[in-house]
């Protein structure tokens, strides 16, 4: 191979990261290449752990260590060697996250130029666009420092009327009898500590939370420095420059609440930028419009002056309109968008660049869309390719690989069944592959019979967000599934739907931050192969526990040392002691079935439940193979898995919990699933629903809405263009519906 073609392709030789079975593999640059196999089959590992991983750290390593430490820190991967690598962009479906004060407008830049415009040619004329900016003390509203929302203490949840102050009428921490903010009350003479507040009179109670002219008119009046409860306790917490402790932000989520800004009323800026006009609309009203309402609307100004300026502008969000999220508007908060909007609105911010020879690395970016929108994606995928850059997508979706210039399966299966390429090439040679993608393009679910309602649950009226006063019946006992594009009103009636009927709601948010969790501690089967390893070899359970007497008395039984190396990058090393393994020499002789305490966190779920046959062992783990899980490791941290992988893993607690007839409502649990566990998945839907429970799922997979008893699709359009029933019925006859855009897939499909 000459150099030029060997910088032609990213060269990756004896890739052993993970479950990765010293993989050899030459991936095209500048190409759309996509990379598919089954959950778990290594794909990620390839893909994020090891070509990221290393084109990240090499790029870190150009900086300075005082710079470094300012960077996203990136692994090494386990690699004989990787050639070709460019800087590298990682779009992944995190979500946006960010503070009270992170928009659609700011992530995206869209909200600087709007303030821009407004500063040039707005009436009346305010200033510079800092002026119109509810991040920056020349635009933002003084009462709320820009947030549109004041913090008021929840005086209700203070008291409980009861009780007297001896017994802790005040709940508020530190108040309880003999405590010192107790004494400040109950030992000055002015109330009773013996008698529960609600037989004092309404002056005792008032002197009691406000101090003021109530303390004033008491029979004992309180000393001159007195406070009443409630000013205490807004000094102490809310009038403060401290750091928040933890124990103080869970108090003030306790006995405090959210209200609008009584001055701007939500609108975060000041009056002077809140009255500037442009076409006869402020900026907030601007900003609250949809996105793609807003690129209309912004068309309009024909000042010349400003010409370019509008022309980015409209730019920006005609770029957001067509990947799919029209319907949001710029002051929509970060914190509230879902993964798949998060990862479209990164996307959309590397459009604009004119770097080149970049390596940008997606993570099913189709997750959250319908397929109707799978087209907008594909062209923007399409778009950074032909700038000249490198584009590798994680993806199960047919439509996304279709348009792939190679595709490349890693597999066969999971886990240690998997981490070998088990086929490189085109589209059309994979429809014809013996390969799990390759059977699963090639199989396709007949339809079966529909089952019979049991009952309905009753919305009425809804009016939330987008929806237009719908009302519609839920059957119950049966498979519902919600459809239509993204922003059509799905979320929104599935809120009503849980706000006016008892539900368990099994969505995708993390199962947990904490990195020590694990399947182990989230089964809760630990005591149990603690009790197993003592019966066996006849000694304490406490022997066996990382956190106990058994642990490696240097690492504490964490199995790794960590050294601050100040500002360098903080350094982790396996423990010289236990070589990792977390435990003791002592502990580490004795085995079942030939297998350490140590070497239990290596098991897969699948292996475990083979191998460990105890049924308080065997019974929560069988659960979490019927959903597809059997390939998570036992000692795996529960922070690595996808947001599909912890809907699963949830909804195989609820396989475990013995008690019917409950209404469960799933958000997209085909996240992550390739086209073969789906059928392992409408099999457990099926289960739940067989034992007498209600399944709503929204879900965009047109494999799962064809299996579904009854379908309600939402639309037409999103936003102001959807928010109301368009079809209820069964799927066959969906695909018949002239106005469905999920119709109009299920005839493609």
């Amino acid at each position: 191979m000459t150099t030029f073609e060997q910088h032609r392709v990213i060269r990756i030789r004896g890739a052993r990261t993970n479950n990765l079975r010293r993989l050899d593999l030459d991936v095209p640059r500048n190409s759309l290449v996509v990379f598919a196999g089954v959950s778990g089959s290594g794909k990620s590992s390839l893909v994020f752990d090891t070509i990221a991983a290393e084109a990240g750290y090499e790029v870190n390593e150009t900086y300075p260590p005082f710079v470094r430490n300012r960077l996203p820190r990136w692994r090494r991967p386990e690699v004989d060697l990787i050639e070709g690598l460019s800087p590298v962009v990682v779009i992944d479906q995190r979500r946006l996250g960010g503070n009270a004060r992170s928009t659609v407008g700011t992530i995206t830049d869209a909200y600087s130029y709007l303030r821009l415009l407004f500063s040039r040619v707005s009436e009346p004329f305010v200033g510079e666009s800092n002026h119109f900016s509810f991040n920056d003390p020349a635009g933002m509203c003084p009462t709320c420092s820009g947030l549109g929302e004041t913090l008021a203490t929840a005086v209700d949840r203070i008291l409980d009327l009861d009780k007297s102050l001896e017994q802790g009428a005040v709940l508020l921490p530190g108040f309880g009898s003999g405590q010192y903010w107790y004494r400040q009350y109950a030992d000055i003479g002015s109330f009773d500590a013996t008698t529960p507040l609600r037989e004092w009179t309404e002056v005792e109670r008032e002197a009691l939370l406000f101090g003021g002219e109530a303390a004033a008119r008491l029979g004992t009046r309180p000393p001159q420095d007195y406070e009443g409860v409630v000013e205490r306790f807004e000094r102490i917490y809310l009038h403060t420059s401290d750091d928040m402790s933890e124990r103080k932000q869970s108090v003030l989520q306790r006995f405090t609440h959210t209200q609008p800004c009584p001055d701007c009323q939500g609108e975060r800026l000041n009056k002077a930028a809140r009255s500037a006009r442009v076409l006869d609309r402020t900026i907030v009203e601007m900003s609250r419009m949809e996105i793609a309402e807003l690129a209309e609307l912004v068309g309009e100004v024909r000042e010349p002056s400003v010409a370019p300026l509008v022309a980015a502008l409209r730019e920006r969000l005609i770029a957001l309109d067509t990947i799919g999220l029209g319907y949001l508007s710029l002051a929509r908060p970060t914190t509230t968008l879902s993964g798949g909007e998060s990862q479209r609105i990164k996307a959309v911010r590397h459009l604009g660049s004119s770097l080149t020879e970049m390596l940008y690395v997606f993570d099913e970016p189709t997750v959250g869309l319908h397929p109707y929108d799978v087209t907008a994606l594909t062209g923007l995928l399409k778009q950074l390719r032909d700038k000249g850059n490198t584009v590798l997508v994680v993806e199960h979706d047919p439509d996304v690989m279709r348009l792939a210039d190679r595709i490349i399966e890693i597999g066969p299966g999971a886990g240690t069944a998997g981490g070998t390429v088990v086929f490189d090439g085109p589209f059309e040679r994979l429809l014809t592959a013996d390969t799990p993608t390759g059977h699963g393009l090639r199989e396709r679910r007949a339809p079966r019979r529909h089952r019979a309602p049991t009952g309905k649950l009753r919305i009425e009226n809804a009016t939330r967000n987008n929806l237009r006063e719908v009302s519609v019946d839920i059957p119950t006992g049966v498979l519902t599934v919600l459809t239509g594009v993204a922003g059509s009103g799905k979320s929104s009636l599935v809120g009503e739907l849980v706000d006016r009927h008892p539900a368990t709601v099994v969505d995708q948010r993390a199962v947990t931050t904490n990195r020590r969790s694990t399947p182990i501690t989230y089964t809760g089967i630990a005591p149990a192969i603690r009790r197993l390893f003592a019966k066996r070899n006849g000694v304490s359970a406490k022997l066996f526990s990382a956190n106990s007497e058994g642990a490696c008395p240097t690492c504490k039984g964490l199995g790794v040392i960590y050294t601050d190396l100040a500002f360098m990058d903080g350094h982790e090393t396996v423990c010289e002691t236990c070589g990792g393994r977390r435990f003791t020499p002592e502990v580490l002789a004795y085995t079942v079935d030939g297998l350490t305490i140590a070497d239990i966190d290596d098991l897969t779920i699948d292996d475990a439940a083979a191998r460990l046959r105890e049924p308080g062992i065997v019974r929560p783990l069988r659960h979490i193979s019927e959903v597809g899980l059997g390939y998570l490791r036992l000692g795996q941290s529960l922070t690595t898995l996808s947001g599909g992988e912890c809907q699963r893993l949830k909804i195989a607690k609820e396989l475990a919990n013995r008690s019917d007839h409950t209404l469960y409502v799933l958000d997209e649990p085909t996240t992550g699933l390739h086209l073969s566990d789906i059928d392992t998945l409408l099999g457990v839907l099926g289960t739940l629903v067989d034992k007498g429970n209600t399944m709503v799922v929204i879900e965009h997979n047109l494999d799962v809405v064809r299996q579904a008893d009854w379908v309600i699709d939402l639309g037409p359009g999103p936003g102001r263009h959807g928010g109301r029933i368009v079809y209820e019925g069964t799927p066959e006859d969906l695909a018949e519906h002239p106005e469905s855009k999920t119709g109009a897939a299920l005839r493609q499909f």
